[in-house]
């Protein structure tokens, strides 16, 4: 298995359309859409959640960096694939002095990934759960974890896959992916 980014097309083919790189400037799951935008092109290009569907998840982190095949509409950029999503920095950056909570500590190398779907996530209120397949209990989903990894959010029923540990009230999620980062 291997675990990273996922390219389906080499850099610089424009068949399709430009290809452009840049970062998301802000991504709303429960709107849809979102906006990504670059110093190659003039303006703000359009990403809808069916385009990143496409690639495998379902949410992006705000100023994650991704590469897109775009075209020009009558009402601007649009983004019709994502080709790329760079893996963000894992670094904590928590006040000096300030303990690290128990979902940002460092993660084992060693566990495996896991299989799992998401049972709720509330961005509102910061957290969710997941059913690893074939278990009974919960995992805990901090949505910082969620940040740590590039996602923004989770929808019930999303496959994902996780390492968790054994927290103080249960499983624990350190790290959430997509799921493609378990089947690659």
């Amino acid at each position: 298995m291997t675990f990273g980014t996922k390219t389906t097309h080499a850099e610089g083919e424009a068949e399709g359309g430009q290809i452009v790189r840049g970062h998301v400037k802000w991504f709303d799951a429960a709107r849809g859409f979102g906006f990504v935008v670059s110093p190659e092109v003039e303006r703000d290009i359009l990403l809808h959640v069916n385009v990143l569907r496409n690639f495998g998840q379902g949410s992006i982190g705000d100023g994650s960096g991704v590469t897109l095949r775009v075209q020009r509409s009558e009402r601007g950029l649009q983004a019709v694939e994502v080709l790329e999503v760079e893996e963000p920095s894992t670094e904590i950056d928590l006040p000096e002095g300030a303990p690290v909570p128990d979902y940002l500590q460092p993660i084992d190398e060693s566990l495996p990934y896991l299989p799992a779907r998401v049972k709720w996530f509330d961005k509102a209120k910061g957290f969710g759960f997941a059913n690893v397949f074939g278990r009974s209990e919960d995992v805990f989903i901090h949505i910082e974890v969620l940040r740590r990894f590039g996602l923004a959010d989770l929808g019930p029923g999303e496959a994902v896959c996780l390492r968790a540990v054994d927290g103080a009230r249960g499983k624990l999620a350190l790290e959430v992916r997509r799921w493609e980062h378990y089947v690659e």
